[in-house]
């Protein structure tokens, strides 16, 4: 059972996705027969894998860079393709964090007994044959394997042309080392082809594929979330807001807000929009350090008033993700005026507040309807591991299923069980 399917993957894309997802269904239902302490010990076997592997994976990745710089990609999309010693240790490090993490799977949430003496137990389970469909990053293709791996789901990975040598030397280590721990090959399966009409039949894949993952820019996900016919765990934009409010330390609002803003601007955490309360007596030292910085602001008419280095913001600023070191400024008159501002154009991913008032912070956590909500810290904690999650596959902010960083527990769901005596309903 533990052998690599023969699959042709010069077929047709449909009849290859389904020939890969049949395969992957008979090897989760394998895999979830296995002990916890077992998928562990797999999942250990394959970051030693993917160590000894440092050789091979890292002249694939070589030859990615090189295709990388010959066809003109930014420097921001090579850094993310890029691997380097500390980087493939960083992501062999995080298999072994993820297979020490506790197991969800066999979790009872909650029982019950009926007056009838039937007991019932909602019992947490794999989701099932999960498609990821990712770009530029390599290391989605570990992280997401392990992820799988550990509660219990089959994987399909799909990666983009750019990493395609990297995400094939990586998908062989871990596989080698998962098959040595007796998981069956066929639970991570890597797309063979880079024909997109493999990601179309991925997303037609209803009955084959139980959830897809999107892990990308925008137009990839926008087109996953608009093509699917397959449930979709997933974020299109990362507009992050930070309210500054009247009560806010001077010291922390301008500390958390250059970190929200310029410690990475590229991430889906980033501050994209900076809400600074009417009455909070430091603004102008708070926009100055982020202009200093070299950040680029774009601001209302209050907003411009505080420095002349602020220009005018137009309406699409407010629902832009700019992924670069460009900040929206907005001056409102109090909570509420934030409250609504956020309302109006937050992505629901994730949004912060900066006060010394605690009914003004539980006021914010209660009425903001983000995924992750904050108070007096900055937004690019936004983060599975920062949140004690191990590797996340992906940051979701739909109201169904899982919201924030998406880890174990968001790759599980549940199912009832119901213990009788002989019961007959009336």
């Amino acid at each position: 059972m533990s052998d690599e399917p023969t699959i042709d993957p010069n077929v047709e894309p449909r009849q290859l996705v389904a020939a890969l997802a049949r395969a992957g269904r008979l090897a989760q239902r394998e895999l979830a027969r296995m002990p916890s302490a077992a998928k562990a010990a797999a999942l250990h076997r394959a970051a030693s894998a993917l160590r000894d592997a440092e050789g091979e994976i890292l002249a694939a990745n070589a030859q990615d860079i090189a295709a990388a710089e010959a066809n003109g990609l930014t420097p921001a999309m090579i850094d993310r393709l890029r691997l380097d010693p500390a980087r493939l240790a960083g992501i062999a490090d995080a298999v072994d964090a993820v297979a020490d993490l506790p197991d969800p799977v066999g979790e009872v949430i909650d029982r019950s007994t009926r007056p009838n003496g039937m007991e019932l137990r909602r019992v947490r389970v794999p989701i099932g044959m999960i498609g990821i469909i990712y770009e530029s990053r390599p290391n989605v293709t570990a992280d997401a394997a392990a992820l799988c791996v550990r509660a219990g789901n089959a994987a399909l990975l799909r990666g983009g042309s750019e990493a395609v040598h990297s995400n094939h030397a990586i998908h062989a280590a871990m596989v080698r080392g998962l098959v040595a721990g007796g998981v069956p090959a066929a639970a991570v399966q890597l797309v063979p082809t880079q024909d997109r009409a493999a990601v179309g039949a991925m997303l037609a894949a209803a009955g084959e594929i139980d959830m897809i993952v999107p892990r990308g820019g925008k137009g990839l996900v926008a087109r996953v979330q608009a093509d699917a016919r397959v449930p979709v765990l997933a974020h299109l934009d990362g507009i992050c807001h930070t309210y500054v409010h009247a009560a806010a330390d001077p010291d922390m609002a301008i500390a958390v807000a250059h970190n929200a803003k310029l410690r990475r601007t590229g991430i889906c955490g980033a501050m994209e929009t900076l809400l600074i309360d009417a009455a909070f007596p430091a603004a102008q030292r708070l926009v100055a350090d982020l202009l200093d910085a070299g950040c680029e602001l774009r601001g209302d008419a209050r907003a411009q008033a505080l420095d002349a280095r602020i220009g005018a913001a137009s309406a699409e600023d407010w629902d832009t993700e700019y992924l670069d070191a460009i900040l929206s400024v907005a001056v409102v008159d109090g909570l509420d005026c934030a409250l609504e501002h956020i309302a109006r154009h937050s992505s629901a991913h994730t949004d912060a507040i900066v006060t010394g008032d605690e009914a003004v912070a539980e006021r914010f956590l209660d009425e903001v309807d983000s995924a992750i909500v904050m108070v007096n810290a900055s937004s690019q904690f936004a983060d599975g591991g920062e949140f004690g999650l191990g590797a996340e596959i992906g940051i979701a902010t739909g109201r169904l299923h899982a919201r924030g960083p998406v880890a174990l527990e968001g790759l599980t769901t549940y199912k009832w069980q119901v213990r009788g005596s002989g019961q007959t309903r009336p």
